[in-house]
């Protein structure tokens, strides 16, 4: 199983400074992937553009979006010209994650009904990949750049309903929980498989998750903090997402071993601070 990290895109008062010293320090710890989480109405830097000063300041560290919450781009178009740019940019190394988005506050703000998102983003990506194939559009031809990858980036979903196991299979390369217990990610998992079968899919989709971590002598005040925070708008269950934090090496040792056990194919430990010494203490917790 690989172990990524979290870029800390979402954690306020980081700086951008701060987030390309913190994707040079990932690449040469020797993580798989630098992940962001997708919010809108919240202090964040978009998950695109984060991603792009990281492609800058690296050369081998995959890029995922873990997700981007594709029903607030009304414009699918420039989504799909914004994902083929970084990922042509960075060497063909965009993970494409998308999602749905469960607050109605991003949606209100980006002005888009939440009503049959998971329709639209079905359109979404049908549209993307006619655009990634390189159809002309008018008078300049198609809509480039041409992604590295023939046919596009590679493409995550996320989701927990059995339409997002469907739509993994019909049109995507894999599946992303967005956080939950390993005995919860192998019972999905299982009914991807599942449907990734029934749809006639020639080998296995890519399985991936996320877990925060929070490490150090501070780290059950700074994990609670920031999750506390971010997930304020859940009420009591912010509760048991910040106390499922990994904040010590046992417990970030025990994570990676039941995920791997339960099929998972990567794992991103999302990070609750931008303080870049998290990734050191990390990279000496997985060693």
């Amino acid at each position: 199983m690989d172990i990524g990290i979290g870029l800390p895109n979402t954690v306020p008062g980081t700086e951008g400074a701060a987030l390309t010293d913190w994707a040079r320090r990932a690449e040469d710890a020797g993580f798989s992937t630098l992940g962001t989480i997708g919010r809108l109405v919240y202090p964040t830097f978009d998950e695109l553009i984060a991603l792009a000063a990281a492609a800058a300041v690296t050369s081998r560290i995959r890029l995922t979006t873990s997700v981007l919450l594709a029903p607030l781009h009304s414009n699918t178009a420039l989504l799909a010209k914004q994902a083929a740019s970084l990922d042509r940019l960075s060497g063909g190394r965009l993970v494409l994650g998308l999602g749905l988005g469960g607050r109605d506050d991003d949606f209100a703000a980006a002005g888009v009904p939440t009503k049959g998102k998971g329709h639209r983003l079905e359109e979404q990506l049908a549209e993307m990949k006619e655009i990634w194939s390189g159809r002309p559009y008018g008078d300049g031809g198609a809509i480039g750049p041409k992604p590295v990858r023939e046919g596009g980036p590679e493409l995550i979903l996320g989701g927990s309903a059995e339409a997002s196991f469907d739509r993994v299979a019909r049109l995507a390369d894999g599946w992303i929980m967005g956080g939950g217990t390993p005995e919860m990610f192998a019972q999905a998992a299982a009914a991807v498989d599942a449907a990734w079968q029934k749809a006639g899919r020639d080998g296995r989709p890519r399985k991936l998750t996320l877990a925060y971590f929070a490490l150090g002598p501070d780290a059950r005040a700074q994990a609670d903090a920031y999750l506390l925070h971010y997930y304020g708008f859940l009420g009591d269950m912010a509760q048991q997402i910040a106390a499922s934090a990994a904040i010590n090496t046992e417990m970030v040792k025990a994570y990676a071993a039941a995920f791997e056990s339960s099929g998972c194919d990567e794992l991103i430990f999302v990070p609750t601070s931008s303080d870049p010494e998290q990734i050191r203490l990390l990279a000496e917790a997985i060693a």
